[in-house]
């Protein structure tokens, strides 16, 4: 039954999948180094407990990968120091959670899987700069603390680690891409569960809002494009480093760490519509010209195309807008809301003419959850910011004007309204089709992922060792 837990798959993926874990050596270490202590032996079964790391060997052979002694307690010290709760969870299971990770990237080179070696070099160097920055060490300490002769060999040892947790993640997705469920079996899963034990969902309601954003001087706008313009010709002419640009002047922050890096494919949409158009239309080693997305406007550079997959690296900047530009939005809503109340016209209506939001404009304003694909939030669920701007709103009421900001950072104005709120309740097949069906879709992604791990754990090499053939695994590892 998907609403009980079989095994460590459903104890803490999840948790290691939100947290985007890598067995990262740098990244056991919180913000100092820790001194080595006297290895302890610890019983292998035990509840985990952040002791020493233990002497290194071989603990099992997965295909061509290898799980070290060590790497246990490296993942458990670093799921300490991102806040993971590991209550309850043993070593036993900790450690099936490795063997996982290592079939998924084995079968994800026999399958042909590719990952980018730009973006997982470019995500070591951010993970090496975020530890120096992090403890105040220097990277000779690193290299001293983790026995590392030189810099290289060490980014070496952390390619490989970050290439084979990429590996592992592609093939995951890999194995569930093409599952779907019919509604026959939507309502097969429903009618399978007890009433007794049918799930209960939260307070929900529908918000609706409409956003009024200050609008860009033509001379602004073209003022961004004129420096966009700049970097292209200095980084053509002058053979100006286009990463460097990046870390000096793009606005989109999240990317300075890859030096404005993405992988895009062809075959899996990244990025919006605009951004792809304009990538795919480049030859390897060219620059686009300046070119506007609803985050602002762009140059970008192709470093590389891999078959279906292109290495892309862009700036973005945003243009700015003036005080008298936001004095002239805040009252234009501030006149629409006073339509509303007045009852000259709906919310829906004033939506559809006025809001500046495109994603929710057709909609009569109404927000789409993101999670359901429907009008409909559950309170415990919602987004904390959005429930703060909701909480204290009667059915039908229009909130005052808040103060929000844009995608692009930039200020903006809107109202809200809630409606149509239905109490807590146990699931009902009509109205929770959707969330019914995620939940159908899940269960039918988790057997898809068990039927696969026991036809590869068959058809692979694989040897325990140790002290580690004693523990009760729910996969068989140990091919009994």
């Amino acid at each position: 039954m998907l609403l009980k837990t079989r095994n460590l798959k459903y104890i803490i993926k999840s948790t290691l999948m939100l947290l985007g874990v890598l067995l990262l050596p740098m990244q056991v270490i919180s913000q100092e180094i820790i001194e080595e202590e006297t290895p302890k032996q610890q019983k292998v079964d035990s509840v985990l407990t952040a002791g020493a790391l233990k002497l290194d060997g071989v603990a099992a052979v997965v295909g061509d990968y290898v799980v070290l002694d060590s790497d246990v307690d490296r993942t458990l010290l670093q799921l300490k120091a991102q806040g993971a709760s590991l209550e309850g969870v043993t070593r036993c299971q900790l450690f099936g959670k490795l063997l996982e990770d290592k079939l998924y990237a084995h079968h994800a080179i026999q399958d042909s899987v590719e990952v980018s070696d730009a973006e997982i070099r470019s995500n070591v160097d951010y993970q090496i700069q975020q530890f120096l920055a992090q403890s105040g060490k220097t990277m000779e300490e690193l290299l001293a603390f983790y026995n590392k002769p030189d810099e290289k060999s060490f980014r070496d040892e952390m390619y490989e680690i970050n290439k084979s947790n990429k590996l592992a993640s592609e093939m995951q997705q890999k194995i569930i891409a093409d599952v779907e469920v019919t509604p026959e079996e939507v309502r097969q899963f429903f009618n399978k569960i007890p009433k007794d034990e049918r799930p209960t969902f939260g307070t929900e309601l529908k918000v609706s809002q409409i956003v009024i954003e200050p609008q860009v001087s033509e001379e602004e706008k073209q003022r961004v494009i004129n420096q966009l313009n700049q970097f292209k010709a200095d980084v053509i002419e002058n053979g100006a480093s286009f990463r460097s640009k990046v870390v000096l002047y793009t606005d989109d922050k999240e990317s300075i760490k890859t030096g404005g890096l993405y992988t895009l494919n062809r075959k899996r949409p990244r990025m919006v519509k605009e951004f792809r158009e304009v990538a795919f239309s480049l030859q390897e080693g060219e620059i686009s010209e300046p070119f506007e997305t609803d985050f602002g406007y762009h140059i970008i550079y192709l470093e590389k195309i891999r078959g279906q997959e292109y290495d892309v690296r862009h700036i973005l900047l945003i243009p700015k807008v003036s005080e008298q530009a936001v004095a002239e939005a805040r009252e234009k809503l501030v006149k629409i809301r006073q339509r509303i109340v007045d009852g000259d016209i709906s919310f829906a209506d004033a939506a559809r003419e006025s809001s500046d939001e495109k994603e929710t404009r057709s909609e009569g304003g109404f927000l789409i959850n993101p999670a359901t694909q429907d009008y409909n939030f559950e309170l415990t669920k919602m987004d904390p910011e959005l429930y703060a701007q909701i909480q204290d709103l009667k059915e039908d009421e229009i909130s005052l004007i808040q103060t929000d900001r844009g995608r692009t950072g930039n200020i903006k104005f809107k109202i809200l309204m809630v409606s149509d709120r239905v109490d807590e309740h146990v699931a009902d097949y009509a109205r929770d089709y959707l969330k019914i069906k995620e939940l159908a879709l899940n269960e039918k992604r988790i057997k898809a992922i068990d039927a696969w791990q026991d036809q590869k754990i068959k058809d692979t090499y694989i040897k325990i060792n140790g002290e580690y053939r004693d523990c009760d695994f729910t996969s068989n590892w140990l091919k009994k």
